[in-house]
C-alpha cells in the first residue's frame, strides 16, 4: 500500500486520539505480528494525524510537545499493542534527533513538509572512515525499528580515525536489509538488521554523538526553546520503557475482566473470580502496576525538571531516570507473569492479548537498557561516587 501524503494534524486532543487509535492497534495486532511489521494503514493514521512530529519542534513542522506529553500518549497506544506503541514511538523519537542536525541536513530530512521517518540503531558497531567532504560508512547495525518505514536511516559509526562515535544518516535506499527479525515477542516492530557498504555520507549528514547526547548540536541553535539539548540516553530509556507500562495495564484490564465469567475448571461450575488465590494474584499485579505506574509519573517529572539542563544535568539524576526505565519494565514483566500464571490454559490461545502482552514484555526486558543487573551496578556504583564508563550509556 502506497502511502498518501499526510494532513494537517488530528483535531482531537492527544489522549483522545491515543485513546482511539489505541483500539485499532488492538484489532490489528495480530496483523502486526503475524507480518512482523506494522500495517501501512497504521503508519499512514500516525502520518495524517502528525504523531511523527509530536516531539519535533514547530520550526520544521513539528508539535513541539514535552517529553511527558509525548510519553502520555505512547503509554495509551502500548494498551493496544506494545509493538506497535514501541514503533510509532521510536519513528517520532527518531525525528527529534534529526533536528540535532544542522540548516543543510534539516532541509534534505524535512523537505516538502513532511516528517521524515528515520530507523536508528544506536550502537556503534559500524565505521566511518574520514574522506575529504565527509565519511566512508560501511558496517552492520543491529536493531532497526521500523526500518519497513523508513525514509532515511541514522546509524551510528566509529570514526577510524579518532574512534569516537559519529551519527550519520543516509536516504534507505543506500543500505541493504537483512530479515533476521524472527522472534517470540516484539515482532510488529520489523527490528531488522541493516547493512551499509561504503557508502560516501557528506560532512553536513553527520553529528558527533556528543552532540546527539546532550546539548550543542546545531539544531539547538536553529531552534531554541525547544527540547532539543534534554539528556538523549534518559529520554530513550524513558521512552523505550513507556510501552511495557501500557501493556501491564492493559494485561491488567482483560485479567480482570475475564475472570468475572470464566468458570474454575472441576469446580463444579464455580466462577473463578470468586477464589481466594485469584484475589491475591490480581492483588500482587495490582500492586506491581501501581508502582510501575508511580515510578513512570516521577521520571516524567523529573525529566522535564532536568531536561533543560542537557549535558549539565546532575550525573545522579540521569542514573536515576536509567534505573526508573529498568524498574518499570521490571514491575510491568513481574505484573504480567502473575496475570499469566492465574488466567488460565485459553488465556494463551494466540488471539488472546495477553499471551502476546506476556511475550512482548519478556523480549523487551532484553533492550540493553533494561538490564536490571547492570543497570543496578551503575546506579549503586554512581551513589558510592565511583566513576562512570562510556559502556555505562550516559
Amino acid at each position: 500500500m502506497q502511502r498518501s501524503e499526510p494532513g494537517t494534524n488530528q483535531d482531537q486532543p492527544w489522549p483522545e486520539w491515543a485513546d482511539a487509535f489505541s483500539e485499532r492497534l488492538a484489532a490489528r495486532a495480530v496483523e502486526a505480528e503475524a507480518h512482523r511489521t506494522l500495517p501501512e494503514e497504521t503508519v499512514q493514521e500516525a502520518l495524517d494525524a502528525g504523531f511523527f512530529g509530536i516531539l519535533a519542534p514547530v520550526g520544521v513542522g513539528g508539535q513541539g510537545s514535552s517529553f511527558s506529553e509525548f510519553m502520555d500518549v505512547v503509554r495509551r497506544l502500548s494498551r493496544g499493542c506494545a509493538s506497535s506503541g514501541w514503533t510509532l514511538s521510536f519513528l517520532a523519537l527518531h525525528a527529534w534527533m534529526l533536528c540535532k542536525f544542522g540548516a543543510e541536513a534539516q532541509a534534505a530530512f524535512f523537505r516538502d513538509g513532511k516528517m521524515p521517518l528515520a530507523p536508528a540503531p544506536l550502537a556503534p558497531t559500524g565505521k566511518a572512515v574520514p574522506v575529504e567532504g565527509g565519511f566512508i560508512v560501511s558496517g552492520r547495525w543491529e536493531w532497526a525499528t521500523g526500518i519497513n518505514h523508513a525514509d532515511w536511516v541514522l546509524v551510528n559509526g566509529l570514526n577510524s580515525e579518532t574512534m569516537m562515535p559519529v551519527f550519520c544518516a543516509m536516504p534507505v535506499e543506500s543500505v541493504e536489509i537483512d530479515d533476521v527479525w524472527y522472534v517470540s515477542g516484539m515482532a510488529a516492530t520489523g527490528s531488522q538488521a541493516v547493512i551499509v557498504r561504503d557508502i560516501f555520507v557528506p560532512e553536513h549528514m553527520t553529528l558527533a554523538a556528543p552532540m546527539m547526547a546532550a546539548g550543542a548540536s546545531p539544531g539547538e541553535v536553529l531552534h531554541p526553546d525547544s527540547t532539543l539539548g534534554y539528556p538523549l540516553r534518559a529520554g530513550l530509556a524513558l521512552v523505550a520503557a513507556t510501552p511495557a507500562l501500557g501493556a501491564a495495564e492493559a494485561a491488567l484490564d482483560y485479567f480482570r475482566e475475564r475472570m468475572k465469567t470464566k468458570l474454575q475448571a472441576f469446580s463444579g461450575g464455580a466462577r473463578q473470580g470468586e477464589m481466594q488465590t485469584t484475589h491475591m494474584r490480581l492483588g500482587e499485579a495490582m500492586a506491581d502496576v501501581s508502582a510501575a505506574r508511580l515510578t513512570w509519573e516521577e521520571a516524567c517529572r523529573v525529566i522535564e525538571r532536568i531536561g533543560p539542563q542537557g549535558s549539565d544535568a546532575a550525573i545522579e539524576t540521569q542514573v536515576w531516570l536509567r534505573l526508573a526505565a529498568a524498574q518499570i519494565v521490571r514491575l510491568a514483566n513481574s505484573a504480567v507473569n502473575t496475570l499469566a500464571a492465574a488466567a488460565g490454559a485459553s488465556a494463551s490461545m494466540t488471539s488472546a492479548p495477553l499471551q502476546r502482552q506476556l511475550r512482548d514484555l519478556q523480549v523487551m526486558r532484553g533492550h540493553v537498557m533494561f538490564d536490571w543487573d547492570r543497570t543496578a551496578v551503575l546506579a549503586g556504583k554512581v551513589e558510592l561516587g565511583f566513576p562512570t564508563t562510556p559502556a555505562d550509556l550516559l
